[in-house]
C-alpha cells in the first residue's frame, strides 16, 4: 500500500503548500465585498459560512465522476493515481480555485459570462451552448445512475419510473427554491453519509490488507485502450473537471470573504482526490485483476463494482450506508446542475429570478429535455458528457490564464495544465468513434496543429484586451457597497 499511502499523503501535502501558494499568488482581500454582500437576493445571492460552503461545494462538485471515473480508470492500473494526484494538485484544484475566486471578483459571474469578457464576446454563445450541453448531460447521468443504484438497492420492489419521478421532483424544487431552504439544510446530513462511505472503504481496504498495486507506469488495461488521451477523460471529477467551473460561482455568490476560497475551491478538489483514490484503490485490489474488474463492469458497468465492493468490505447493513453515499453523491451534483443551468440561461437572457414563476418558466422545458435524455443509453451519454466536460475546463482554464495575465501574476500555474488539456481535448475528438475516428498518431499530430493555433489566437486576444483601454479585470465596487459591507 506504499503507492496508495504516499498518494494520499501527496494530497494533502499539496493543499498546505501548492495550494497556499496560489492562494497568496492570487491576493484575496477581506476588505472587498463579496457579491453575497453586496448583491444579496436571498435566493441566489445569501452569505454562509465558509464550513457551510465547503460541504455544499464538495458535494456539488462530487458526482458519481470521482466514484464511477476513477473505476474504469482502474483498469489502466496504478499509473491512475498518478493522475489523480497530479492532476488534483496542479490541475483541477487551481482550476476550480480561479474559477471561484474570478467570478467572486466579477458579480458571481458564471463561465460564459467569465468567458466573453476574457476570451473575446463571441466566445459567449460557444460556451453558453457547451456549458448548458455539459449541464444537462449531467443533470440526466446523475438522475439516472442513482435512480438504478435504488432500484437495485430494493431488489426491484419500486418501479424504476417511480424512482426516477421523485428525483426528478426533488431536482425541480432545489432548483427554483433559495439555495438556504434546501440545499443548505440537507446537505450536512448528505455530506455525513458521504464522508461515511469514502473512510469507511478506505478504512477496510487498509485493515483487511487489500493487495493494492504498486506504482508502474505500464498500461494494463484488458484492452489495450491508449493511456494518452484516453485516461485523461475516463477520470475527470477526481483530478480535472469543467463540471467544477459551472459549480463554482454557484458558492462564489454565497462566499462571505473571500480568504474563504482557498478551502471552499482548492480544498474541496484536494477532498475529490482523496474519494477517487479510495475508489480507484478498491477497484484495483478486489476483482481478481484487471480482467475480472473488466467482467463485473461488462455486467453491471461501475454502479456493480460500487454494490459489490461496499457489500464486500463492509457487510449488509454498512455495505448498503456506503451504497447511499455513492447515490446521495449525483443527487447532490445533479440538483445544483440545473440550479446552475438556470442561473446561466437567465443570466444569458438577462431575465430577473426574484418571483418565483420566472425561475419555473426556465427550469420546466430543462427537465422536458432531461427527461427525452434519459431514454438514451447511459454509456452513450457518459462518452459525451466526458468530451463536453473536459472541454468546458479547458475554457476556464484559458480564463485563468488570461486574467492571471492581465493581473501580472504568475500565469504559467494555468497556461501550463491548459495547453496540455488543450491537447488532449483535440486529440481526444480525432481520434474517438463519437469524433473523427481517425488513426491514433494521425490524431496526436492534428491534435498538437490545433492547440497551437488556438495558442496563436488567444495571443492575438491577449494584445488586443491590453490594447484596450481602462479594461477592468474586477468589476469596480460602488463606495456605498464597501460602506455597507
Amino acid at each position: 500500500m506504499i503507492t496508495f499511502f504516499a498518494s494520499i499523503i501527496l494530497l494533502v501535502v499539496g493543499y498546505f503548500t501548492y495550494g497556499k501558494y496560489i492562494d497568496r499568488m492570487f491576493g484575496p482581500k477581506d476588505d472587498r465585498p463579496t457579491p453575497a454582500n453586496h448583491q444579496r437576493d436571498d435566493v441566489d445571492f445569501v452569505p454562509m459560512g465558509k464550513e457551510r460552503n465547503s460541504l455544499i461545494q464538495l458535494l456539488n462538485i462530487a458526482g458519481v465522476g470521482p466514484i464511477f471515473g476513477p473505476i474504469m480508470g482502474a483498469l489502466y492500473g496504478p499509473v491512475a493515481f498518478i493522475w489523480i494526484v497530479v492532476g488534483s494538485i496542479f490541475a483541477g484544484a487551481v482550476h476550480d480555485y480561479l474559477t471561484g475566486m474570478i467570478s467572486i471578483r466579477n458579480q458571481g459571474a458564471h463561465l460564459p459570462a467569465l468567458a466573453s469578457k476574457f476570451l473575446g464576446k463571441g466566445m459567449k454563445h460557444i460556451v453558453n451552448a457547451f456549458t448548458l450541453l455539459l449541464l444537462l448531460l449531467v443533470g440526466t447521468v446523475f438522475v439516472t445512475s442513482p435512480a438504478i443504484l435504488l432500484h437495485s438497492l430494493m431488489d426491484g420492489r419500486v418501479a424504476l419510473g417511480i424512482i426516477l419521478a421523485v428525483i426528478f421532483i426533488y431536482y425541480i424544487l432545489s432548483t427554483v427554491l433559495p439555495i438556504d431552504k434546501i440545499i443548505g439544510k440537507i446537505y450536512p446530513f448528505f455530506g455525513a453519509i458521504l464522508l461515511f462511505s469514502a473512510v469507511a472503504i478506505g478504512f477496510r481496504l487498509v485493515q483487511t490488507g487489500a493487495q493494492i498495486p504498486e506504482l508502474t507506469w505500464g498500461n494494463m488495461h484488458p484492452d489495450n485502450l491508449p493511456i494518452f488521451p484516453l485516461l485523461f477523460f475516463t477520470i475527470t471529477c477526481g483530478a480535472l473537471s469543467g463540471f467544477h467551473a459551472t459549480q463554482s460561482p454557484i458558492i462564489s455568490r454565497t462566499t462571505a470573504r473571500e480568504s474563504n476560497g482557498r478551502q471552499i475551491f482548492y480544498g474541496m478538489m484536494i477532498a475529490e482526490g482523496i474519494i477517487a483514490m479510495v475508489w480507484a484503490a478498491a477497484a484495483m485490489s478486489l476483482f481478481d485483476g484487471y480482467g475480472g474488474l473488466a467482467q463485473v463492469l461488462a455486467q453491471g458497468e461501475a454502479a456493480l463494482v460500487v454494490s459489490e465492493a461496499s457489500v464486500l468490505l463492509l457487510g449488509s447493513v454498512a455495505g448498503t450506508l456506503a451504497i447511499l453515499g455513492v447515490i446521495i453523491l449525483p443527487i447532490t451534483s445533479g440538483d445544483t446542475a440545473f440550479r446552475s443551468a438556470r442561473m446561466i440561461i437567465a443570466d444569458y437572457l438577462s431575465f430577473s429570478q426574484g418571483e418565483i414563476w420566472k425561475r419555473f418558466s426556465i427550469a420546466i422545458p430543462m427537465f422536458v429535455i432531461s427527461y427525452c435524455l434519459t431514454l438514451i443509453d447511459f454509456t452513450i451519454l457518459w462518452r459525451y458528457f466526458s468530451w463536453a466536460n473536459q472541454t468546458t475546463a479547458v475554457i476556464a482554464l484559458w480564463v485563468g490564464v488570461m486574467y492571471l495575465l492581465l493581473a501580472k501574476k504568475n500565469y504559467w500555474v494555468a497556461l501550463i495544465p491548459a495547453v496540455f488539456m488543450t491537447f488532449n481535448v483535440f486529440t481526444y475528438i480525432l481520434y474517438e468513434q463519437m469524433g473523427f475516428g481517425l488513426d491514433l498518431n494521425v490524431s496526436y499530430a492534428g491534435g498538437a496543429i490545433l492547440t497551437v493555433l488556438w495558442c496563436i489566437h488567444f495571443y492575438r486576444v491577449y494584445r488586443k484586451t491590453v490594447g484596450a483601454s481602462a479594461f477592468p479585470i474586477d468589476y469596480p465596487i460602488a463606495a456605498e457597497a464597501r460602506s455597507t459591507y
